[in-house]
């Protein structure tokens, strides 16, 4: 193994344990609103606002292994496939996120989990303020490295310098690296080897097996999808599919 992929591999290795060890207690508090949702019958919302982060959304979407109940907000305005730069731009704009929340129709007595590992954004931090404003109740999935220590009055800020940890009902910390890329290559002053992605998909597949053994101990059978590729996939999958279809806009 090489110097840089063992520097690599040990740092996501020491930050998927960090989670793991010293985030129970919130993964528990957000399980329980979780496993509530789907017990009323409600959607679990999930919200990456904001490039990259987008894809934690995408990550609990018809998932092998994951839970059928998840309604993944996947506006066009921050997904990278439509443009890096203009992802950007619309992450930075204040009173985005109303709109989109809305058009998904997160409302009074729902719940969302709001994925973005810096935590600092326009959107991001609307999307917080948001569910204050409305009663839904709010898991952040984020890191304090970044949000103590970039300036009030960063251009990435929303222009009230909040943090998304300091908004939510729940937050969980994925405990991301200051700069997220975490690996030194002899001769380039940039780091490179990103940490983001792995912190907020260990984190959020984390809070979702704990909302089923939740599920569980209320005496509801999870929704749980099983791979469309196995040989019984189609079949033990039909009846989310059926439930589901017309309730998750991106299932279908």
């Amino acid at each position: 193994m090489s110097r840089t992929s063992k520097s690599y591999l040990g740092t996501i290795i020491s930050v998927l344990e960090r989670i793991e060890a010293e985030q129970q207690e919130s993964i528990n508090q957000g399980a329980v609103l979780l496993a509530e949702a789907v017990a009323a019958d409600k959607l679990i919302n999930v919200i990456g606002p904001g490039g990259h982060s987008n894809l934690a959304a995408e990550e609990v979407l018809w998932r092998a292994g994951g839970l059928a109940a998840v309604n993944p907000i996947l506006d066009p305005g921050t997904i990278l496939m439509f443009g890096a730069k203009r992802s950007n731009f619309i992450e930075r704009s204040p009173g985005y996120a109303q709109a989109v929340l809305e058009s998904y129709g997160v409302g009074t007595g729902d719940v969302l989990v709001i994925v973005n590992a810096y935590g600092i954004n326009s959107m991001t931090i609307d999307c917080a303020l948001y569910c204050q404003e409305r009663g839904v109740a709010s898991i952040g999935i984020t890191s304090t490295s970044f949000a103590n220590n970039v300036p009030k009055d960063a251009p990435a800020r929303h222009p009230n310098g909040r943090n998304l940890h300091e908004l939510v009902d729940v937050f969980i910390d994925n405990y991301l690296p200051l700069g997220d890329a975490v690996v030194e290559i002899a001769g380039l002053a940039q780091k490179m080897g990103p940490t983001s992605t792995y912190c907020n998909a260990f984190a959020i597949n984390l809070l979702m097996m704990r909302t089923a053994e939740k599920l569980l101990e209320l005496g509801i059978h999870p929704p749980v999808w099983t791979s469309a590729n196995l040989p019984e996939g189609d079949r033990l999958n039909r009846e989310y599919e059926e439930k589901y279809l017309l309730r998750v806009r991106h299932l279908r």
